[in-house]
């Protein structure tokens, strides 16, 4: 009889429970996910750690020396893709002044790079041979 008795309460106790899970607010996929993610730069890590993708703001810097001759560099946002020997193979930047691309090659110094930047643009190409090519409208 003592057996009878456990097995009809723990039956009730597990209608009650069963129950209770249905009274029970379920959390929804979309409260998993959060609505906006804030900081000042994100980096994804592949399984060895390495750093394969960036996105950085970097602040304006007015001593750099730029490879055309002017000076000062405006702030900016980049996005960099590396391959899995750490190479950047694409890059595409955000400034004050304007964008640019970068496309990388396996095989420096190729390259592609496309820049407007203020009232002008240009198209850049390198191939593995070091030989440049720069289009102008």
């Amino acid at each position: 009889m003592n057996a009878q008795r456990a097995l009809v309460a723990l039956t009730l106790t597990n209608l009650v429970l069963f129950a209770a899970s249905f009274t029970r607010p379920r959390a929804t996929k979309d409260q998993d996910v959060v609505p906006v993610l804030r900081g000042r730069a994100l980096e994804i890590v592949d399984e060895r750690g390495q750093v394969r993708a960036s996105i950085a703001i970097f602040p304006a810097d007015p001593t750099v020396k730029m490879p055309d001759g002017t000076s000062g560099y405006p702030a900016t946002v980049l996005l960099r893709l590396r391959d899995s020997h750490g190479h950047p193979n694409v890059k595409i930047e955000a400034t004050d002044d304007g964008a640019g691309l970068l496309l990388g090659g396996s095989a420096d110094p190729t390259y592609v790079q496309a820049l407007a930047r203020g009232v002008t643009t240009s198209l850049k190409l390198s191939d593995k041979n070091g030989r440049v090519q720069v289009i102008r409208p």
